[in-house]
């Protein structure tokens, strides 16, 4: 049965609050049906739960992130939340990898409701755990005290059936907890759905090193990175998935010696073999040992004569043995846990005959890269690892990956274009070896013009066995230049043709004209007297001759036929009086494609000075000064802060944003000084409010 805690105060068993329906009286059953014996034993569980909880509830936090991902191109901001525990004094919080190993941003909220901001220390996406450090110098409620913190326990005493609390941010709500038991002490991801059931990180297959603690503590999107608790009120395992409602939790005693070596070096170092492995073949003549699928080229393993058919008993004087799926990650942790750089002695069986070999290990590298957004490429990209360079047959690691592309940019454009998985391999006649590389050769290439536009390089890149070279225009975009459009007269109100049925209905028979819905105020009509309601029938006598939808545009076509500043005779009914009005024309206000626009690439987000037609559509009077977002990119510094199109921007840090002009002068010196924080104040239809803007300038400068 499961037990929702409440966390204030009390523990909810089975719906009903502990301490609720007590015995009326010595020796009766109380009003909830049940012995005295049967409520003292609740309540007794009910007081073992809560002290369960708190023990660990204090350090229970919820984590908000900006992360990346690369998308079209570009690295794509977007928000996420997970969970996870304070497990040092000095502020170290335990999480998933896929919360907040690749976040750029990172606040971490307490149970009382402080937020603290917070830095990564460490990831390892291969166990899915990572390490954060609360920069607790950024307090706001320096009387708070010392932080509470979670201890660890002993995962492998857990048994099926013990009872665990499953801790964390579900949905990114407040801290909550949920209680079961636990199901199963070494799950892994069923093999008959394969491969939809693979759990791969930046390339790394979780399952490789984990086997999950299953439970049926409820969670949800959001519990990640939380903590397991079992029932002396230690943490036992970080919850990670959830597969139907069974949850998985990496055992404690992987997750803290995977955030040990964070905290202590912030990363994981783990040895190499170039040995593949899986269990043996059911059909096979082996009785013990571990199969080697395979050997990678110019591995340790291939140099001491290993090769796939091996069956691997000893590891470093350990046997080994894999028979199913559920022991390899024993296997696997020993050999990844090997010192780097031993010489391991390996007893193999081949062909039934027993032999040995001594593999040295070397580190082993991530399966990829960072990506990193190449702007003046139109391109994400990524430094080859010795996996994705093995992936692709390649040689050596040099060169860089394009792992996504923007449509239209630079390498879009190019003749051919550029390919996800394309390698850059050389530019202007260099060889290119990473990223670092590239960005270099990318300045010369463009400081070589001394201008700042658009640079033709060559490119080199391979394509699978191909070798290729495409001219890239490399560099900024240029500004769109909407074409300037005529001046014509213009009369400063908007009308409605005078169709039949509106022509009878205002008792004007069959006569053909259009309807004034608005005057602009202060203009030359507003000046002459013309209303809302006068119905214009003739333009200097000529009759104006809309009748249909499709004339929509004839009165507005006569108007423009005279000069600007020529005065010109209206013909109206006003009720049913016929009067004359006379107007002069003007010119028009510029169109909204003709205004200054600011395009701000780091913050990703275009705007413009407002238009006329912004503030008559949208009831804007003189007095409100700002420009207008007309373009918020998806995944952007600006999105993330939630600023939306349509928005007018009204000031920068207080200082007021009559016009674009001011507001680049605004956003450079935000760029010059780095600011971490830019409070935009909006107004959004009615409304107006404050927007921050928290920049992560690692990610801006790349």
């Amino acid at each position: 049965m499961r037990r929702l805690v409440a966390l204030a105060a009390m523990a909810f068993i089975g719906g009903c609050a502990a301490g609720k329906g007590g015995p009326d009286s010595p020796g009766e059953v109380g009003s909830a049906g049940a012995p005295p014996a049967m409520l003292a034993a609740r309540e007794a569980e009910a007081d073992a739960t809560h002290r369960a909880v708190q023990r660990v509830y204090p350090a229970l936090v919820r984590i908000t992130v900006i992360t990346t991902e690369p998308s079209a191109g570009r690295l794509e901001k977007f928000e996420a939340a997970g969970s996870g525990a304070i497990i040092s004094p000095d502020g170290h919080v335990i999480t998933n990898h896929h919360v907040a190993g690749k976040a750029r941003q990172i606040f971490c909220s307490m149970p009382d409701g402080e937020k603290i901001e917070a830095t990564l220390v460490g990831t390892d996406p291969l166990a899915d755990i990572a390490v954060l450090k609360l920069k607790l110098e950024t307090r706001r409620r320096p009387d708070a005290g010392p932080l509470r913190v979670a201890v660890f326990g002993d995962s492998d005493r857990l048994r099926i059936g013990d009872t665990v609390y499953a801790m964390g941010s579900p949905a990114a709500i407040s801290q909550s907890v949920t209680s079961g038991i636990v199901s199963n002490t070494r799950m892994i991801l069923p093999e008959f759905l394969w491969p939809l059931t693979t759990f791969t990180l930046d390339g790394e297959e979780v399952g490789t090193l984990v086997r999950w603690i299953g439970h049926d503590a409820v969670i949800f999107g959001g519990n990640s990175g939380g903590p397991l608790v079992n029932a002396a009120g230690e943490i036992v395992g970080i919850n990670e998935i959830g597969l139907g409602s069974m949850g998985g939790a990496i055992p404690s005693n992987l997750a803290r010696q995977v955030a040990e070596q964070l905290m202590t070096g912030g990363g994981v170092k783990r040895s190499w073999t170039g040995l593949e492995c899986q269990p043996r073949l059911r059909g096979g003549p082996a009785t013990r040992g571990v199969l080697v699928s395979g050997v990678s080229r110019g591995s340790p393993a291939e140099g001491a004569g290993l090769r796939a058919g091996d069956v691997v008993t000893s590891y470093d004087g350990v046997p080994v043995d894999a028979g199913i799926p559920d022991e390899m990650p024993i296997f696997n942790r020993l050999v990844l846990g090997t010192p780097v750089g031993k010489a391991v002695a390996i007893a193999y069986e081949r062909d039934g005959r027993p032999a040995t070999a001594t593999v040295t290990t070397a580190v082993r590298d991530p399966a990829r890269g960072r990506e990193v957004e190449l702007k003046a490429w139109g391109i994400t990209a990524r430094n080859l690892t010795r996996t994705s360079a093995m992936e692709r047959k390649r040689d050596d690691q040099s060169g860089v990956l394009v792992d996504s592309l923007r449509p239209g940019g630079p390498c879009g454009e190019a003749k051919p274009p550029l390919e996800v998985g394309d390698v850059i391999v050389e530019l202007a006649g260099g060889r290119v070896k990473d990223l670092a590389g590239l960005r270099q050769a990318s300045d010369a290439a463009a400081a070589a013009t001394g201008r700042d536009e658009r640079v033709p390089v060559v490119v080199g890149f391979e394509r699978g066995a191909r070798k290729l070279l495409a001219v890239v225009r490399i560099g900024r975009e240029p500004p769109e230049e909407e074409p300037l459009t005529a001046r014509k007269a213009w009369l400063a109100l908007s009308t409605q043709v005078l169709s039949r049925d509106l022509a009878a209905a205002l008792g004007l028979g069959e006569r053909t004209g259009v309807r004034v819905t608005e005057v602009h105020a202060g203009r030359a009509a507003d000046r002459a007297g013309v209303k809302v309601g006068d119905v214009i029938l003739k333009l200097d006598g000529d009759v104006v001759r809309a009748s249909e939808p499709a004339d929509a545009d004839v009165f507005a076509m006569m108007v423009r036929q005279r000069r600007i500043g020529t005065e010109v005779a209206l013909d109206i009914v006003r009720g049913t009086q016929p009067i004359q009005v006379r107007v002069t024309t003007e010119a028009p206000p510029p169109p909204a494609s003709e205004l200054k626009r600011l395009r701000d690439e780091e913050f990703e987000f275009t705007a413009r000075d407002l238009s006329f037609e912004d503030r008559t559509q949208n009831k804007l009077g003189d007095d409100v000064r700002g420009v207008l977002m007309e373009r918020v990119e998806a995944g952007g510094w600006a999105q993330v802060a939630h600023v939306a199109v349509g928005d007018v921007l009204l000031s920068v840090d207080g200082k007021p944003t009559p016009d674009v002009a001011t507001l680049g002068t605004l956003m450079k010196g935000a760029k010059d000084r780095k600011a971490r924080h830019l409070a935009f104040h909006v107004r959004r239809g009615v409304h107006t409010m404050f927007l921050e803007l928290e920049p992560s300038w690692d990610v801006l400068k790349e």
